[in-house]
């Protein structure tokens, strides 16, 4: 998938086939494509299944020629997109979005398949800490890809690793000084990424969240994904911690398919 677009992407869906397919958790997937993509870590592309839908996916692996995106099949087209086989085809275009920047010293912190929007973001790091989350043992993704990575694994009901919240590890791990933590990373549900963001702040360490909103175009035409002044999939989907200080609606409210505000319990029952 070789961009000739303005800012190396392309706003036409390509028509690509899938070449593998990877079981990496329950109910997740990672879907492979042969081509080249201008990504920054953080980016994400949208993928349009004909006669489904289309929806934002974050770049989850990226080498010279080839990439993937990781699903977990909660709704109708992850569902539907779950039940394809090596050599069917989605529509890809893009990458959309800002990336994250890349600094020495970092903590790295997912939860979920938010894993999946900080994974090329780890791989383009030196040497970062990673905490991460997720229900159970069965839910984890990657393990095997990071096995030698620095990786602090919080299970909430203790199948593996500690038992607990990732928020948990990481004020344990910023009170201690000598772990020079200079920056924290994070994707997963907003209300972790809201305390992860408060934990920053209490122990003054810059933070950038990946932040999740409804996106039906990915270059900020149709206004969805508003979230305060901001259009996440432009100005998104990685924001700042200046940027985030300035969000009453973080970790409070989305905008539905319809562009009606609602609180954010609300808004995951309906997507």
């Amino acid at each position: 998938m070789e961009s000739k677009a303005a800012g190396c992407r392309t706003d036409i869906p390509q028509m690509l086939e899938i070449s593998e397919m990877i079981d990496d958790g329950k109910g997740q997937k990672s879907f492979f494509f042969k081509g080249n993509i201008c990504c920054k870590p953080g980016q994400f592309l949208m993928v349009w299944l004909p006669g489904v839908d289309e929806k934002p996916m974050a770049v989850s692996y990226w080498g010279k020629n080839e990439f993937a995106f990781t699903s977990q099949a909660i709704g109708k087209f992850t569902a539907a997109i779950d039940k394809l086989k090596k050599g069917d085809k989605l529509g890809i275009r893009g990458p959309y979005g800002t990336g994250f920047s890349l600094k020495n010293n970092a903590c790295v912190v997912a939860g979920g398949v938010g894993f999946a929007s900080v994974s090329t973001l780890i791989d383009a790091l030196k040497n970062p800490l990673i905490i991460y989350g997720a229900r159970s043992k069965e839910h984890l993704i990657y393990l095997k890809r990071y096995k030698n990575k620095k990786m602090l694994i919080m299970t909430d009901d203790g199948s593996f690793g500690r038992k607990g919240f990732t928020t948990d590890a990481l004020e344990e791990t910023l009170k201690n000084k000598k772990n020079r933590i200079k920056i924290v990373y994070t994707c997963g549900p907003e209300i972790m990424m809201k305390k992860i963001f408060e934990l920053c702040e209490k122990y003054k360490v810059e933070c950038e969240a990946s932040l999740e909103r409804y996106m039906a175009c990915g270059f900020g035409i149709c206004g969805k994904c508003m979230i305060n002044d901001k259009i996440c999939c432009i100005d998104g989907p990685v924001f700042s911690s200046k940027q985030l200080r300035q969000m009453s609606e973080f970790g409070n409210t989305a905008r539905l398919k319809s562009g009606k505000k609602v609180n954010l319990q609300e808004y995951h029952k309906r997507h």
